[in-house]
């Protein structure tokens, strides 16, 4: 089966910009172009751009995905490398969530110092001043 750039966007949910922005920077193949020079994909491309897109929904960053797929390219590889990558992100977001609760835990101090009144004796006003 084959697909225009506009049909394999929207069997995957991705803009034709970020399809043309994916083969730019070599996470996908450039496609060959049919006798009227529109790009034809097949489905294996299909299956890379799902995969791109469900990485990048698991927030994976466009490193992380190139070495995904670069590892995945090999079936024959063994999966520590990309056991390695899966291990070092979930530890990046488990700082990016510690991180957010820091934050959460911050605000609601600001937020609770507050009695009302003016902008002039506002806590938050004044915890936000330099």
């Amino acid at each position: 089966m084959s697909y225009t750039i506009g049909a394999l966007g929207k069997a995957t949910d991705t803009t034709v910009e970020t399809v043309r922005y994916y083969e730019r920077i070599g996470l996908l193949p450039r496609p060959p172009r049919s006798a009227g020079n529109y790009r034809i994909y097949g489905t294996g491309t299909l299956g890379r751009l799902s995969f791109i897109r469900r990485a990048r929904a698991l927030g994976f960053s466009l490193d992380q995905v190139r070495a995904l797929l670069g590892l995945a390219d090999d079936r024959r590889n063994d999966c520590a490398g990309i056991d390695r990558i899966a291990d070092e992100h979930l530890r990046e977001v488990e700082r990016k969530i510690a991180d957010l609760i820091a934050l959460r835990r911050e605000l609601k101090a600001v937020i609770e110092s507050c009695g009302g009144g003016t902008v002039a004796d506002c806590r938050i006003i004044e915890a936000l001043a330099p």
